[in-house]
């Protein structure tokens, strides 16, 4: 069982990972996740071992803190009003005073074999009452497209899973019972998590989720299956079951980990091998991210989408605007002018095809926000939907990234970086950006055109 458990666990933090690791939500879930695991399989190593069982004991008692914490930030994460790293600053000081607090717990338990002493009492707590703030904070005050049973089933989750692997270590359920329930609510979770960011993204997920886990257990049976055969067969000495404990979880941990990742490793082969050929791999990873995309592309993807929704969707794609592999996913490659310019210009029906089109679209787009009233670029206050998109989504000036600069831009691209680093504050961009991503939302809707005076 701790097996299963350990593969559930490290194959849907590896999944949420490879989904997209930017993004804050799916990068902490993972860390939530791939922690549970390595507790799992720390605990089922202690257990087998006879020696350095209080070393293991000490060092799973801090581990067992990084879930729950993690967790956490995930649900500080999707209450968050702003995108401006410097407005997480309270976040990152309410999570760091949760993470201090519970690692003041597990100095005062010493360690997660039984009796419940008032360390593990205060870990109980923290991660109970710090969740349940947090499904609140949620609740209440909304940042992220996520509905409001959506939140309560992953704070729920969230909240039973940080308590339960205190629970499994200090025996107060029998092994067995614990186990399988923290198998059934990972499997839950992953699913809640992955189903946000697919809402979120405006994908599919059924197609490439499947794949993923039916890739994992597949190496997972051929790699595990084999040491958990060794443990069957080999005589209870204690050194042997230990070793084979030991490689049972690093043989599912590297078989799950070079099935879910395989493409970012294939980009790190591709470099080895074709460092001077820049040309190469850049087409290469172009093919691999788009055919990576294609089980992300919804059948029916614009049946009954609201405005608002139809709205997010058109900010995702002009955010994604110069990667292809992107756009291939997105649901707005079903519009019905994506149909009419490809038979215009007698283009097959193609992912790619379609990926290009609604690029240049969005770009025809964008350019009929531009103000007539001669020049490139102006800072009066008719200029700002069209400066908000054109130069960081076309033009892909990052004004707000650490330690970039103005060179290799043109004059006039220079002109827009130093205005947005020196006049603009990041949520102002924002809040341009997401107003004239509705307005081309309208307008390919046919709800209304953009001004082209």
């Amino acid at each position: 069982m701790s097996a299963v458990v350990f593969t559930l666990s490290w194959w849907l933090g590896l999944y949420l990972l490879a989904r997209d690791a930017r993004k804050v939500v799916l990068a902490l879930a993972a860390i939530g996740l791939c922690g549970f695991a390595i507790v799992v399989a720390l605990d089922a190593v202690r257990l087998a071992s006879v020696a350095h069982t209080g070393l293991l004991s000490h060092l799973e008692i801090y581990l067992v803190a990084v879930p729950g914490v993690a967790w956490f930030a995930v649900l500080v994460e999707l209450s968050r009003p702003c995108d401006s790293w410097r407005a997480r600053t309270g976040e990152l000081l309410l999570v760091g005073g949760v993470g201090a607090l519970a690692l003041v717990g597990a100095m005062m338990a010493g360690g997660v074999d039984g009796p419940l002493r008032p360390g593990h009492v205060l870990m109980f707590a923290v991660i109970s009452a710090s969740t349940l703030g947090a499904m609140v904070a949620a609740l209440v005050r909304p940042a992220q497209p996520i509905p409001v049973a959506g939140v309560v089933i992953v704070a729920t989750l969230f909240f039973a899973l940080g308590n339960a692997i205190l629970i499994i270590p200090l025996g107060l359920l029998p092994s067995w019972l614990a186990l399988t329930s923290t198998g059934f609510d990972l499997l839950l979770l992953g699913v809640a998590v992955a189903l946000w960011d697919a809402f979120d993204e405006g994908q599919a997920l059924r197609a490439d989720m499947l794949r993923s886990f039916t890739g994992s257990i597949v190496v997972a049976l051929l790699f595990g299956g084999q040491a958990l055969i060794g443990l069957a067969v080999t005589p209870h000495e204690a050194t042997a079951q230990t070793t084979l404990t030991v490689l049972l979880f690093t043989s599912l941990a590297i078989a799950i980990s070079v099935q879910v990742l395989a493409d970012p490793l294939a980009g790190m082969l591709d470099w080895l091998a074709w460092s001077r050929s820049p040309a190469l791999r850049a087409d290469r990873a172009a093919l691999r991210h788009t055919g990576a995309a294609l089980p992300l592309r919804s059948a029916d993807p614009l049946d009954d989408l609201d405005d608002d929704t139809f709205a997010r969707l058109t900010r995702r794609a002009l955010g994604h605007y110069g990667d292809l592999s992107k756009l291939v996913a997105s649901p707005l490659t079903a519009l019905p002018m994506i149909d009419e310019r490809l038979a215009a210009r007698g283009a097959p029906d193609q992912p790619l095809e379609r990926a290009n089109e609604l690029k240049a679209v969005l770009a025809d787009r964008i350019a009929r926000l531009k103000p007539r009233d001669g020049g490139d670029f102006g800072t009066t206050e008719q200029w700002r939907y069209y400066n908000s998109l054109y130069f960081p989504c076309v033009v892909g000036v990052r004004a707000y990234a650490q330690n970039t600069t103005a060179a290799g831009l043109d004059p006039t691209a220079r002109q827009a970086w130093q205005w947005l680093v020196t006049e603009v504050p990041q949520r102002s961009l924002h809040n341009w950006q997401n107003a004239a991503a509705r307005l081309i939302a309208a307008d390919l809707r046919g709800r209304v055109a953009v001004p082209t005076e």
